[in-house]
């Protein structure tokens, strides 16, 4: 039984999303955010940052970067403390870091790294980079106790949460399962009122929406969102 397991959110910098991109008339900044998770047995590092991209794709997200060493010293970690590597997705934002981690076990989806290494997908040098040690998954699996990763296709086809298994329910960083908090939550409202009998129309919600409700998860925390989303169950503690 894991003792306990706890999560800070490192701040990695932001990127600016184009109009084109969001839906709406504006532009939108995006934090970019990792995860620290401490466990029994190490740490363990949930994404990694803003890599170096190409003139083109600095030009059209604009990123300012938070180089990770500094994010981990200021958690009071040193690099080489690091004991594992999970990354949600291999896009830029996410696995900008995982070339200071070589030899570091990476966790990532078998069908995400097949297709990062198919070009035109992400920053190349950001994968297969010295002393890359990447273990591939072929779907769900639970790497150390009580920690599991999880398929949730939909931003890209081996796109993967780091869910943290806990007795009072779990923690689940989402990654970019969703955007935002807002639409994980609207996506929960929705399968909420089709298991009530809630007679169509309703609106459509992401299939694998059920294998995270199997974790009985209680806080979930995004990657491009510093909110976080609970259950609207859960007593508000307020002043």
């Amino acid at each position: 039984m894991v003792r306990s397991m706890t999560v800070r959110r490192l701040d990695l910098g932001y990127l600016i999303r184009p109009a084109s991109e969001t839906g709406g008339p504006q532009p939108r900044v995006e934090p970019v955010l990792a995860y620290l998770v401490r466990h029994d047995q190490g740490l363990i590092l949930f994404d990694t940052g803003i890599g170096s991209a190409d003139p083109e794709t600095e030009a059209h997200y604009r990123p300012r970067r938070r180089d990770l060493r500094d994010a981990l010293k200021a958690a009071g970690v040193a690099l080489d403390a690091i004991a594992l590597v999970a990354n949600c997705h291999l896009h830029f934002d996410h696995c900008g870091g995982n070339p200071l981690l070589g030899g570091r076990p990476v966790l990532v989806q078998d069908i995400e790294l097949a297709q990062a290494r198919r070009g035109g997908y992400t920053v190349d040098e950001l994968i297969d980079f010295p002393s890359a040690a990447y273990e591939e998954l072929a779907g769900k699996a639970e790497v150390w106790p009580g920690v599991w990763l999880v398929p949730t296709p939909g931003h890209t086809p081996g796109h993967q949460p780091l869910v943290l298994r806990q007795p009072d329910g779990s923690v689940v960083l989402a990654g970019q399962a969703h955007d935002f908090a807002s639409h994980f939550a609207s996506d929960q409202m929705a399968r909420e009122a089709a298991l009530h009998g809630v007679e169509p129309p309703l609106p459509t919600y992401r299939p694998w929406l059920e294998r995270l409700a199997d974790f009985d998860p209680r806080r979930v925390l995004f990657a491009h969102d510093c909110s976080v989303w609970e259950p609207s169950h859960t007593p508000f503690q307020g002043g």
